[in-house]
């Protein structure tokens, strides 16, 4: 019998561990490119110079040390906003609802962190965190309730609780939480106390290292744990879940809440690391910019973080490239737009790369209704 010598077997592991990164990741670096392509057309279309409006977009979003922190701010609740779809996706459950979680919980973290009085710092920051991820958990698990039990279908009851969010904490905010400032007739809350604030570490937010860490723990918990296992099974096939032993509703509930929990934390960390306060409009849009980010990121846990970077530089950088080249900066959301589009519709870059799609690049978004 011949023995395979261990360099051998080493270098397979090897071509092995590269080419699972390159299925991992060409998808999505391929969109980008394609996306970024399409961008310069247009930016030549309308007479601006490509490369120098990419060069300022550049420039605003990582060209000085307060260009990063800028960026990481940006990318902080886009990590939150992505760990949360991806997380429901794992179920085969489309959270569509994240932005009106994230928005719970940013005007309840606000009222815990302004409200609550005379606790150290120590102590005031993490607990106003923890009741707007709690928030926002409330709030998801109500389409896992619905789901569950109803077999009502989690893409429509999330988007109602968006509309119901939106205008529920515009009430709040202009009403029995508006600031009472004399003369403040904006529809917002007061600012939150020194003691709630996340502070910024040299140039990177606390908020950040917070979503770096729960994105570890959101791996963690998928792939190292009973309950990880059970939601991915319930994702794969949920009848063959349900014969297993598998308590298939529990499941669905708990991945909508922890799936909302992780959105209320973006919104909180929004509101007490970079806002300050709750205002309506400053959130917009992030909720909905996770599932760019999930999809973008392969559903991953890690792979979240480099796509929520991307965007946030994107975001950052727009106002440096309309000051320095004179382009729109709304150019940046029709790039992002065809990065979701060549994400989703992945055929398409599968074909130009000539990539075959394994079992493990397949996303199950949704079941259909009633969990069929």
């Amino acid at each position: 019998m011949t023995s395979v010598p261990a360099s051998e077997d080493s270098g397979k592991q090897a071509r092995g561990w590269l080419r699972r990164i390159w299925r991992g990741i060409s998808v999505p670096l391929v969109a980008v490119l394609l996306a970024a392509l399409i961008g310069a057309v247009l930016l030549l279309a309308s007479g601006a110079n490509p490369l120098e409006a990419y060069a300022a977009l550049f420039k605003g979003a990582f060209g000085s040390p307060v260009a990063i922190q800028r960026t990481l701010e940006k990318s902080t609740p886009l990590i939150f906003a992505g760990l949360a779809v991806a997380f429901a996706f794992k179920a085969g459950l489309f959270n569509i609802g994240a932005q009106g979680q994230l928005l719970v919980g940013a005007i309840v973290a606000a009222y815990a962190g302004y409200s609550i009085e005379g606790l150290p710092a120590i102590i005031h920051a993490p607990l106003a965190l923890i009741i707007g991820g709690l928030a926002g958990a409330a709030y998801g698990a109500i389409p896992g309730a619905l789901k569950a039990y109803t077999g009502a279908h989690e893409v429509i009851v999330t988007i109602m609780l968006n509309y119901i969010a939106i205008n529920l904490t515009d009430f709040l905010a202009d009403g029995p939480w508006k600031d009472p400032s004399p003369g403040n007739i904006v529809a917002r809350t007061p600012e939150v106390l020194p003691s709630a604030e996340l502070p910024i570490l040299g140039n990177i937010p606390l908020g950040f290292i917070l979503a770096l860490i729960f994105a570890f723990a959101v791996w963690w918990l998928l792939y190292r744990t009973t309950l990880g296992y059970e939601i991915r099974t319930v994702g794969l096939n949920s009848s063959a879940a349900q014969y297993a032993g598998i308590r298939v509703a529990r499941t669905i509930i708990v991945t909508m809440a922890i799936s909302g929990f992780l959105a209320g934390l973006g919104g909180a960390v929004e509101t007490l690391g970079i806002v300050g306060r709750y205002q309506p409009g400053f959130n917009a849009g992030l909720g909905f910019d996770g599932i760019t980010t999930a999809l973008l990121g392969k559903t991953s846990p890690f792979g979240v973080i480099p796509a929520a970077v991307l965007l946030g530089a994107m975001r950052a950088g727009a106002s440096q490239m309309q000051f320095d080249a004179g382009v729109a900066k709304e150019i940046t959301d029709v790039i992002t737009a065809f990065i979701l589009f060549f994400v989703s519709a992945d055929v398409i870059v599968k074909k130009i790369i000539r990539q075959r799609e394994s079992e493990d690049d397949k996303v199950v978004l949704s079941r259909g209704w009633g969990g069929q």
